[in-house]
């Protein structure tokens, strides 16, 4: 089963696209096999939904120097590069990304990353979606 995990702080105009992508497909009928769970500000709290799965994409706002490229794609290797570390109580994907290698106790799936920078327009959420969805369909192991 194909897992869309949307991450980030609704509260936030420049985090919110996880939220924003959620709530998008949470009112669509999901294909078969697609699951959707909303991660909030999870981070390494996600590490259960993630281990043994697949395959997994993951939606989050990006940072940095992301610029005005609208929708991303990374594979998690280069999301956990690109992404910047956080470290203590609010952990995000990032430190969540580097880490999964070295604690995970079960095979890990193939895992992506759909984020954007900055405050996104609606098409820029609907875009994300329909890619979000596309990989989880589509990716094996």
């Amino acid at each position: 089963m194909g897992k869309i995990i949307c991450a980030g702080n609704r509260l936030a105009e420049k985090d919110d696209l996880g939220s924003r992508v959620y709530d998008r497909l949470a009112r669509s009928t999901l294909p078969p096999g697609v699951e959707l769970l909303d991660g909030g500000l999870a981070g390494l709290d996600l590490l259960p939904l993630v281990e043994g799965e697949g395959p997994v994409v993951l939606v989050d706002s990006l940072s940095g120097d992301a610029g005005d490229r609208g929708v991303i794609v990374l594979d998690a290797v280069e999301a956990a590069k690109q992404m910047e570390p956080r470290y203590g109580h609010d952990d995000g994907l990032a430190y969540l990304l580097r880490v999964l290698p070295a604690v995970a106790e079960a095979p890990l799936p193939r895992i992506h990353l759909v984020g954007a920078a900055g405050a996104v327009p609606d098409e820029t959420v609907a875009e994300a979606a329909e890619v979000a969805l596309r990989l989880a369909r589509t990716q094996r192991r």
